[in-house]
């Protein structure tokens, strides 16, 4: 495979999968990838798997079957059942399993990227079964849509408003508030601004944020039961704080349609499409971006009023974007590359979760609102690559069977192409077991870049 190939698959992508092919025109084929549904969605590899109500209604039935449980007086070795855990593990594993068998592999980079910018933890606010149908309701239907709408569907999803806590926040003077003599909770009026889109760079105050939370008081949840949507939202009105808001200068009248307006109103700010560019220029192409890169992709953004497809392809278009690869892959990013470069064969499940989790990033599972990292000094440490090439070590031992494993030297040309340095193809040559040789591929500095 040729060097601009290689790139497209890696820097773009996920890596090349086994029966991924060069492509006369790599960059068309990137975009080619921006253009219609959610290749995941569309091909039903998500048939089946719930939605934010039902995990409402699972969070809910686990609870009853604590309760239960705790009245029962703790059968010695017993715990319930939790249908939570259940559908976290089933997401896990159907988007995971997408993300190797996928021949659209910058689509669903550009899934992870989106789910990071609105990032949501498993370990917070009991989300366990909500994260996954968060990521396929709010998400993957709009990376090549409007940033707008995924900004409405992420913010007004039970996921987020479960992992910041707004569906305890209650406006001071309202119905709720007055009656139980509980207050607001500023953490989504806070991250929606800072993280999600204006960024400190809008110049807003305290005073902003706490007008912000106020407008959101009332977006809550619901089961189905209690009239939740198919995504498990619910607006309380006896919630929400009455009266008009001001934001960075801007009024907005109280009820539901405030926070849909004040959403819309932050979403379009520019400094919301300059965030956005330079977090999409610093993921696809340089921890330290340039400057006019960040301006171009800002001006696509501006120019669509937030298209996030043309917002892609202006990275694409990117010259710094074909220049030799220099970011590192975070852990999920390595563990999806090297099960695309060489499937095995063997019919076992992949523990993600766990793989993960001992590779140093949880799935689903940031520590903080901000996400994960894009930094490779964040991933590059010493004990996270020994932590990789463990790993790496033990896979491979899964595809050391005999004549029917793959050929290291055939692995390593789909995976890298040009891009394999002679000193690793020396050591893959000269290596004493199937099993040494790619693990020396998985754990060569190449293949660890992005």
């Amino acid at each position: 495979m040729d060097r601009i190939n290689a790139q497209a698959f890696i820097r773009f992508g996920l890596g090349a999968g086994a029966s991924d092919r060069p492509d006369s025109d790599p960059r068309g084929a990137l975009k080619a990838q921006l253009r219609g549904p959610d290749p995941g969605q569309a091909s039903g590899a998500f048939d089946g798997l719930p939605t934010g109500l039902d995990g409402m209604d699972a969070l809910k039935a686990d609870a009853l079957a604590r309760k239960a449980f705790l009245q029962a007086g703790k059968p010695a070795g017993q715990k319930p059942a939790s249908q939570a855990r259940a559908m976290y593990v089933a997401d896990c594993h159907a988007q995971m399993n997408w993300a190797v068998a996928t021949n659209a592999s910058f689509r669903e980079r550009l899934v992870w990227f989106y789910a990071n910018h609105f990032s949501v933890s498993v370990f917070q606010g009991q989300t366990a079964s909500l994260v996954g149908p968060f990521i396929r309701e709010a998400i993957r239907p709009f990376v090549n849509g409007n940033f707008t709408n995924m900004v409405l569907a992420a913010e007004s999803h039970p996921a987020m408003l479960r992992y910041l806590d707004n569906e305890q926040s209650m406006g001071p003077d309202s119905m709720a508030g007055l009656q139980m003599r509980k207050g607001l909770n500023e953490n989504l009026g806070r991250e929606c601004m800072e993280l999600h889109t204006v960024g400190l760079a809008a110049g807003y105050t305290q005073a902003d944020v706490t007008s912000m939370a106020k407008i959101l008081t009332g977006w809550s949840v619901a089961t189905s039961d209690g009239g939740g949507t198919p995504t498990g939202f619910k607006y309380r009105p006896a919630l929400h704080e009455p009266g008009a808001q001001t934001v960075m200068g801007h009024s907005f009248d109280g009820g539901e349609q405030a926070g849909i307006a004040a959403l819309v109103f932050l979403s379009r700010y520019p400094t919301s499409y300059q965030m956005l560019a330079r977090k999409l220029v610093t993921h696809f192409v340089a921890d330290e971006p340039a400057p006019d890169d960040v301006a171009r992709v800002a001006t696509a953004l501006t120019d669509t009023c937030g298209d996030l497809a043309a917002a892609a392809a202006a990275v694409v278009d990117l010259d710094l974007a074909w220049r030799p690869l220099s970011k590192l892959k975070t852990p999920q990013e390595f563990l999806i590359s090297t099960l695309r470069a060489a499937p095995a064969a063997d019919g076992k499940p992949v523990d993600y979760a766990g793989i993960t989790t001992a590779l140093g990033q949880p799935f689903w599972g940031a520590p903080l609102p901000n996400g994960w990292s894009d930094q490779a000094a964040n991933w590059d440490g010493g004990d996270a690559i020994l932590s990789r090439v463990d790993w790496a070590y033990t896979y491979a031992g899964r595809l050391d069977n005999g004549a029917a494993g793959p050929q290291p030297n055939q692995v390593a040309d789909n995976a890298l192409g040009a891009l394999l340095r002679p000193a690793t193809a020396t050591a893959i040559a000269t290596a004493g077991s199937r099993r040494e040789a790619l693990t020396l591929l998985f754990a060569a500095p190449e293949f660890q870049r992005r």
